[in-house]
């Protein structure tokens, strides 16, 4: 590993002079500075982040807290963090992953231990009990999802009550007068989340306002859960010719218990997912899908925090439009 000294003799200066560049505390002749800076360059010197806070109290690395709860779907979340991670090394940041939940307490210590210059927060609930604690921190903050009132936090993510007409929408121009909805687990609705919330307003509005029937369900992650959902769905509305499954985890179980009943897909159930574009393919028939843009919203987040960091504050609220793509799990009734 390079070290200051190393750098230092390089441009044929004190190891002081080289530290003065890097934080900026003290002013140097442009000449001393370019030949700082070209060795740092040359020889692919990393100051030691604690240095750097030491230095100029900034640490450049980001917080992301992610909950890792057993109601979520890991893979996609571990999306939404590789994106995260990518983006803010590209803005020459590191990334500091919290994945216990341990409320607001947690967000606190975590910020005034100058752990991180930042904070990304994902998880988000409607009526969030973050959120004034957040607002009252010294540093900026981000949300992955859009509480109610966010009130001034800037957030980022899919519009997810777009997303819910559109698939609703998608379904009833194919003819489809009863759809059913797989949503997430009950333990997702129970706390509010918001994406979950947002997706079930935005597929029961469309369908009251198209006059479609609308059935929508809650699921826990596991077969047993997907087999005694489907039963008492079909037993219960048996004219139901349209899923829509905003539940990335048992997705494959209902394409799997759909054709153990014989019900083919698209021909007798159209079947529309919210997933990732990467899921879409990974089945016996390719699944429409409106996509769940992890890697633009992860993106999205750095750049509005790395904004804030460099004093552009915005309390702006980002929702993505939703982009469907048809392909061979919906046909027209």
């Amino acid at each position: 590993m390079v070290t200051i000294h190393e750098v230092a003799r390089a441009a044929g200066v004190a190891p002081s002079t080289v530290s003065y560049v890097i934080s900026g505390k003290r002013s140097i002749s442009p000449k001393t500075k370019r030949l700082v800076e070209e060795s740092i360059r040359r020889l692919g010197y990393h100051p030691h982040a604690g240095a750097r806070a030491l230095a100029s109290s900034r640490t450049s690395v980001l917080a992301l807290v992610v909950p890792l709860r057993t109601d979520l779907n890991v893979a996609v979340v571990m999306q939404f963090v590789a994106s995260v991670v990518k983006a803010a090394r590209d803005h020459d940041h590191d990334v500091l992953l919290l994945t216990k939940d341990e409320g607001p307490a947690a967000l606190q210590r975590v910020a005034s231990s100058a752990l991180a210059d930042a904070l990304i927060v994902m998880d988000v609930e409607s009526d969030d009990p973050r959120v004034p604690m957040l607002l009252a921190l010294d540093r900026p903050v981000v949300l992955i999802g859009a509480p109610d009132s966010p009130s001034g936090l800037p957030c980022v993510d899919l519009d997810f009550t777009a997303a819910g007409a559109v698939c609703v929408g998608h379904l009833a121009d194919l003819g489809h007068r009863s759809i059913a909805l797989v949503g997430p687990s009950p333990a997702v609705y129970r706390r509010g989340t918001s994406y979950a919330a947002r997706f079930l307003r935005g597929f029961t509005d469309a369908a009251r306002a198209r006059r479609v029937k609308a059935v929508p369900r809650s699921c826990q992650h596991s077969y047993d859960a997907v087999s005694s959902g489907l039963d008492e769905l079909f037993a219960r509305h048996p004219d139901v010719t349209g899923l829509v499954v905003h539940n990335e985890a048992v997705l494959p179980a209902v394409l799997s218990d759909l054709r153990h009943r014989g019900r083919r897909v698209p021909e007798d159930v159209s079947v529309v997912a919210v997933c990732p574009d990467s899921m879409a393919e990974n089945h016996p028939v390719a699944l429409t899908t409106v996509a769940i843009p992890a890697e633009e919203v992860g993106a999205l987040a750095v750049e509005m925090t790395v904004r804030s960091l460099g004093g552009h504050t915005s309390a702006e609220t980002r929702l993505l439009a939703p982009r469907l793509t048809v392909r061979g799990s919906t046909t027209h009734v």
